[in-house]
């Protein structure tokens, strides 16, 4: 019982303690809850009074952004009408400085009109004071010579007529010699004026080219075993090698200046290559030949450009260049073309003419030289003839077929043109009519030997000593070989002038190419 009433009294005892234990939590919590709320309202009561400040702010850096920029735009709109104003102003003043302009020449017209009135009006006095005056003189003169009025009219009439006639022959004579002086001195004007401007330099071509070589050794390699590259060298290229005792070159001789060319590129590659035989011989000649062509092709270019006459026709410029490897009695071509062409050009324009024409005339007069080798007859005409064919203007077409007269001059720019080429030709140093001669004499040589059937294509070497003779072995058997050859030695003695001998060397192969594959 006892114990019964112990644990009751405990329970009891507990049951109080957590009662009040609860009380006393919920009392606490309850202050939590009260101070949280407290510092919650504060700090939203911090935000508000930051946020409002914030836009108080912002609104007022609004206000005063958009005052500037409509400040700015008034000084703006005060700025343009200022400046339209300024014009008003100087148009004002230019419309009043106008009609003081107008006012004052409307009083000058005013006073030049008067002035003629009155001089019209002094002359028409004066004019029938003199009417008046020679009416008196002729029946004076009438009485006096006791002559009606119209006999006395003409003996006056007559006498004026011869001493005019004579006043005006003498005059005339004046005018004439006057002039005749004034068109020399204006023509050596000119004439000199055209040299001085055109300075060109004085160059004779050769016919041979040097090569050097990097040592003696390379020089029996050119040669090759009995001769067969050497041989094969030349035959490809129609030109003569010569390999003496000259130590570090080798000289490559001929008079077309072409082939020349084309022979020194070919042995240049050979030598740097190395491989030096029949075969690579030919393939490198067929190199060099293209290279030609197209350095045939940029000198035309270049001609053009340097003249600055543009339009012509593709195949005037590839035969323009041609002229490059040309000579005439030792000028080159091309150069003597171009300078033709400044030429002309320079006297048009002292005469007034047309420039442009007057340039083209002048470059494309020696044109007939680039086929005349080609083609029968001599180089104006051959040159007229292509410029036709080519939609050439007349004026063009003349200036080439005349100016060495072998047709009639038809208008102004064919003397401007045969006057340069003359200038051009006759300055010191320009030509040498020997060197001239003696390539005529090679290409007549190469022409006769190529007249008869049969044969592919001739050279003249050594100076002019050799003719070699290449013959199609299709149509020319070897039996035909020694009278070919004979033929052509007795041709070259009707015809040439040389002196000492002519070598005739007739070459016939029979070449069989096949492919393995």
């Amino acid at each position: 019982m006892t114990l019964f009433i112990t644990l009751l009294a405990g329970l009891v005892a507990g049951a109080g303690l957590g009662y009040a234990l609860h009380w006393l939590w919920g009392l606490y919590t309850k202050k939590r809850a009260a101070s949280e709320a407290a510092t919650i309202l504060a700090q939203a009561r911090e935000e508000a009074d930051r946020v409002r400040k914030e836009a108080e702010l912002s609104s007022k850096e609004e206000v005063f952004k958009r005052r500037e920029e409509f400040e700015k735009e008034t000084q703006d709109i005060r700025n343009e009408l200022k400046t339209f104003e300024k014009r008003l102003t100087r148009r004002e003043d230019n419309l009043e400085q106008k009609s003081e302009g107008l006012a004052k020449r409307e009083r000058t017209v005013d006073e030049l009109e008067q002035r003629s009135a009155e001089k019209e009006r002094q002359i028409t006095a004066r004019q029938a004071e003199l009417t008046g005056l020679v009416e008196q003189e002729k029946d004076a003169l009438a009485r006096v010579a006791e002559m009606s009025r119209d006999e006395a009219k003409a003996l006056l009439l007559n006498k004026l007529e011869t001493e005019v006639r004579h006043e005006s022959a003498a005059l005339i004579n004046r005018i004439v010699e006057q002039t005749k002086e004034e068109a020399d001195g204006k023509a050596r004007e000119i004439v000199t004026l055209a040299i001085q401007r055109c300075a060109a330099d004085t160059t004779q071509e050769a016919t041979v080219s040097t090569i050097d070589i990097p040592s003696d050794e390379m020089k029996g390699r050119i040669i090759g075993r009995e001769g067969r590259n050497i041989r094969a060298f030349e035959r490809a290229t129609g030109v003569d090698v010569i390999v003496d005792d000259t130590p570090g070159v080798v000289v490559i001789s001929s008079f077309d200046s072409v082939r020349r060319e084309m022979a020194r590129r070919a042995l240049e590659k050979l030598i740097v290559d190395g491989r030096i035989h029949p075969a690579r011989i030919e393939e490198v000649v067929v190199e060099a030949k293209k290279e030609i062509e197209e350095v045939i092709a940029e000198a035309g270019k270049q001609a053009v450009l340097e003249t600055d006459v543009h339009g012509l026709h593709p195949k005037e410029v590839g035969l323009l260049g041609r002229l490059r490897f040309r000579t005439s009695y030792g000028q080159n071509v091309l150069r003597h073309s171009i300078e033709v062409s400044l030429l002309s050009g320079i006297i048009a324009s002292e005469l007034g003419l047309d420039i442009q024409l007057a340039k083209r005339c002048g470059l494309l007069h020696d044109i007939g030289k680039a086929v005349d080798h080609e083609v029968e007859g001599g180089h104006p005409l051959i040159g007229a003839d292509l410029a036709r064919r080519y939609s050439e203007r007349a004026e063009v077409i003349n200036a080439i077929g005349a100016h060495h007269d072998d047709i009639a001059p038809a208008n102004i720019y064919t003397i401007i043109v045969a006057s340069a080429d003359a200038i051009s030709a006759s300055r010191p140093g320009a030509r040498g009519e020997s060197l001239e001669k003696y390539i005529k004499r090679l290409e007549r040589l190469e022409e006769v030997a190529r007249s008869f059937p049969g044969i592919d294509s001739a050279y003249a070497i050594q100076a002019g000593r050799e003719v070699r003779v290449i013959a199609d072995a299709n149509r020319v058997q070897d039996a035909e070989v020694a009278k070919v050859a004979r033929d052509i030695a007795m041709q070259i003695e009707k015809e040439l002038s040389y002196p000492g001998e002519i070598k005739v060397t007739l070459i016939r192969e029979t070449r069989v190419v096949e492919y393995a594959r």
